[in-house]
């Protein structure tokens, strides 16, 4: 049985160092192929304006944008630290991407904006998810698709061992508290229900969880 549910207070990210260090572990981790591309593809996420909630250090969107040419890509996240860490790992991939910094419960963009919205591993960190299921709707244009994914709390044992062992000391407990603070597929799947996104599609990958579906 799984434990409750821990928020995550992410406070370890105003460190430079470990958003540096974080950074370093998302290429490794896409280098190895943690990071489920052809998962988020299958969805039916395709070119066009592609919009990444909570981007992080940008890795897995510029992954899917260099996939899809012709593409344009749009960060938005709430850490301006790593707003800039996205901009630098942007110029490395020479992909024109925008990143700005602002909460996604209530973002600043006009009604279907984009052709796409994806996110990857920050919908544990979002305070109101319902809110921010209900920005996802709002911007994506009719027929736009969405994926959302994340670690999931009831992860099996094995599986966790394997990728708590190959993660950087110091961030293991960033790590931890990811997974504590992360959902299980009935918790999703229950509020999404509650939202405009009431008919997505939950389903699990090797550590993950997903939400996906078209608008």
């Amino acid at each position: 049985m799984y434990e409750r549910r821990i928020k995550d207070d992410n406070s370890n990210f105003e460190d430079k160092r470990i958003i540096e260090m974080y950074s370093s572990y998302a290429k490794f981790m896409r280098d190895e192929g943690w990071y489920e591309i052809d998962l988020i593809l299958d969805t039916g996420i395709s070119k066009g304006g592609i919009l990444e909630v909570g981007s992080g250090p940008g890795i897995v969107g510029l992954e899917i944008c260099s996939k899809l040419p012709g593409s344009s890509l749009t960060g938005y996240e709430m850490n301006p630290k790593m707003v800039k860490t996205a901009e630098t790992n942007a110029l490395e991939y020479q992909i024109n991407a925008k990143y700005i910094q602002g909460n996604a419960e209530k973002m600043a963009f006009d009604d279907s904006s984009f052709d796409s919205v994806i996110s990857n591993a920050s919908l544990h960190e979002w305070n109101e998810p319902n809110l921010v299921f209900n920005e996802i709707y709002r911007v994506l244009k009719k027929g736009g698709n969405y994926c959302i994914i994340d670690l999931r709390r009831d992860v099996e044992q094995s599986r966790w061992d394997y990728i708590y062992k190959s993660t950087p000391e110091k961030l293991q407990s960033n790590l931890v508290a990811s997974r504590e603070a992360s959902y299980t597929k009935e918790e999703i799947e229950e509020i999404l229900s509650k939202t405009d996104l009431k008919n997505g599609n939950v389903k699990y990958g090797f550590c993950t969880i997903s939400a996906y579906g078209k608008k």
